[in-house]
């Protein structure tokens, strides 16, 4: 078996995704690996009709500027390791496994909410989503307690 040389690490800037960083951080040191961080922004379609509210370009613009300057700031904290950081619009669950293939990662690192019953129904899981399309493995970081 060989150990992964390129990691992708998925974040949507929770705690639990920067417990996820830190190990992905910390393994690619070890292991000598190239790191990608990835945000995935889940823009809806037509809004959220239920609050009244339409997503317009300036909104979405504002978002996508709010998050790569939250990628930004990882990259910087996680010097001298290099870090790729990766921004994207859509749907999480689709685009970390499209993103991971497409750079070649033999690992993907991300944080799970651990969230059961109608919660999860309601929200899904991404985490679970990942796991069960990823070409390569997946390794989940749960909230630290």
């Amino acid at each position: 078996m060989n150990l992964p040389q390129t990691i992708l690490v998925a974040t949507d800037f929770s705690e639990t995704s920067d417990a996820a960083i830190s190990y992905a951080v910390e393994l690619a040191k070890k292991l000598g690996a190239k790191l990608y961080v990835f945000n995935a922004i889940a823009v809806p379609a037509y809004g959220v009709p239920e609050l009244g509210v339409a997503v317009t370009a300036s909104m979405i613009d504002s978002i996508v500027a709010d998050n790569q300057r939250a990628l930004d700031a990882i990259v910087a904290k996680a010097a001298p390791l290099k870090i790729e950081p990766l921004l994207r619009t859509g749907d999480p669950r689709d685009l970390i496994v499209q993103t991971a293939v497409e750079v070649g990662a033999e690992l993907i690192v991300m944080g799970t909410h651990g969230r059961r019953g109608v919660t999860r129904a309601l929200l899904g899981s991404v985490a679970e989503g990942v796991l069960r399309y990823a070409h390569c493995p997946v390794l989940t970081i749960r909230k630290p307690r």
